[in-house]
């Protein structure tokens, strides 16, 4: 398969992770089997049901705002991917930038469901110099062609439920924070805060239109 593809792929695989079923797990859970379970849950659930596969966006949005946030770390993601200007947004931009954002991500990526058909995940051993703070998990895809590279970057959430969840993710070498991130800046510098919010607010309604 050819960047593209693997790139919506990789969307897919993220997209999935937003609607998974409410399920508890150990919180001892090895972050490596975390990464295999979410990722076979995913593609089972997509390829046994058509309308997720097709990209259904009502579907996918309904199941995200009942079923969200236990593998997905929103605000961190938006966090990072504002950079330094996250700390000089008020509490109600930065609540927007993270409803806009999180709404842009399923929005640009439940096309990608249907890109999934046969492919398997393979999770590479876990490298010993790293933290519960900033752990990555590194994949492979395999299906037809060569095998591409998949990487998710994980925190461990403490407390009561503690568990995994993803971050930020890798492929083909681009970290999806990073990409954002250049976008963001130049929206910033050209219209502050308030002009990225407007930015990706018109971007979702130009991409729900073409999704109607």
């Amino acid at each position: 398969m050819n960047r593209q593809i693997f790139l919506r792929f990789s969307g897919a695989l993220l997209a999935g992770c937003l609607f998974m079923p409410a399920m508890s797990w150990a919180a001892d859970e090895a972050p490596d089997a975390f990464i295999k379970r979410v990722a076979v849950e995913t593609l089972d659930a997509v390829k046994a049901d058509k309308s997720l596969k097709n990209g259904d966006v009502a579907k996918i949005m309904q199941l995200v705002d009942t079923k969200l946030v236990q593998h997905i770390n929103f605000r961190r993601m938006t966090a990072l991917a504002t950079g330094p200007n996250w700390r000089k947004a008020t509490p109600e931009q930065q609540k927007r930038l993270q409803e806009e954002f999180k709404l842009l991500l399923v929005r640009t990526y439940s096309g990608a469901l249907s890109q999934v058909s046969d492919q398997t995940i393979e999770v590479k051993p876990l490298r010993g110099d790293q933290d519960e703070k900033n752990l990555i998990v590194r994949t492979e895809v395999k299906g037809r062609g060569d095998p591409i590279q998949l990487d998710y970057r994980l925190e461990k959430t403490p407390g009561e439920g503690a568990g995994w969840m993803i971050f930020d993710l890798n492929v083909l070498g681009i970290w999806l924070i990073e990409n954002y991130k250049s976008q963001f800046t130049k929206e910033i510098n050209n219209g502050g805060i308030d002009g990225l919010i407007n930015s990706l607010t018109e971007r979702n309604k130009s991409t729900a239109k073409k999704s109607a």
